[in-house]
């Protein structure tokens, strides 16, 4: 999948010429500050709703659109608050109109280390276990295209890391965009790394083995200190 062009609000550009292809069947990670067009580069690609006007084009390997073929998954869980935990994996079947994998969902909710509270609304989680409801309904998806805002950013450091394991596991045959603010994540699943700031898309070389890397390895500690100097890098 490639992007390329600029997206306005209004008047104001947000980002102009960008070029950004995809790694295929792998997790491309986009890093940069904030406000300058991750989400909405995330949201444009999912076909998703991003109040402005983009002028550039949008193409798939296989030429077919992605609309119908992604997941999306947000910073905020997005739950349904009248379902318990197992309703809201199962959601997207039901909204097709499509009968769900009930043993896929529950296998899910068991990996996500919700099977105790499986039959629980929203209101009655934590914030993370929330989020790993989240991650296990747009894992039950199933999708060719996966796009994920941020979505470990809220679970403490040990379930941060087993959720990414998980998620790299079961999405290890989709392209996977991955927008984070963390050069650590990015270091430890990224196949593919790229910066957006306020001067454009420039990709980073990685010349470590390939994800998923383990945290503590010298190559990985290595990757994350140059991700983390060229993001303190403010252009000029």
């Amino acid at each position: 999948m490639r992007i390329s062009g600029s997206f306005k609000i209004d008047e104001d550009w947000l980002f102009r010429d960008i070029d950004l292809t995809l790694h295929p069947a792998g997790w491309t990670c986009l890093l940069g500050p904030s406000g300058v067009g991750k989400t909405t580069l995330l949201r444009l690609l999912a076909g998703l709703e991003t109040y402005g006007k983009f002028e550039g084009t949008i193409i798939t390997d296989d030429g077919q659109p992605v609309v119908g073929r992604a997941a999306y998954m947000a910073q905020q869980d997005l739950l349904m608050p009248w379902l318990d935990v197992l309703g809201n994996v199962t959601l997207g079947a039901r909204l097709r109109g499509e009968k769900a994998d009930m043993a896929r969902a529950r296998e899910l909710i068991v990996r996500v280390g919700l099977d105790q509270h499986i039959h629980k609304h929203p209101s009655e989680l934590s914030g993370g276990m929330r989020q790993r409801a989240a991650l296990a309904r747009t894992l039950m998806e199933d999708c060719p295209f996966v796009f994920l805002d941020e979505p470990f950013s809220a679970l403490d450091a040990r379930t941060r890391a087993e959720m990414q394991e998980l998620a790299f596991e079961l999405l290890s045959y989709q392209n996977v965009l991955l927008v984070t603010h963390d050069p650590g994540e990015a270091a430890r699943v990224g196949h593919k790394i790229v910066i957006l700031d306020e001067a454009g898309l420039q990709d980073f070389p990685i010349s470590c083995a390939e994800p998923l890397r383990p945290s503590d390895a010298a190559n990985s500690f290595k990757l994350q200190t140059q991700l983390l100097s060229a993001l303190r890098v403010v252009p000029t």
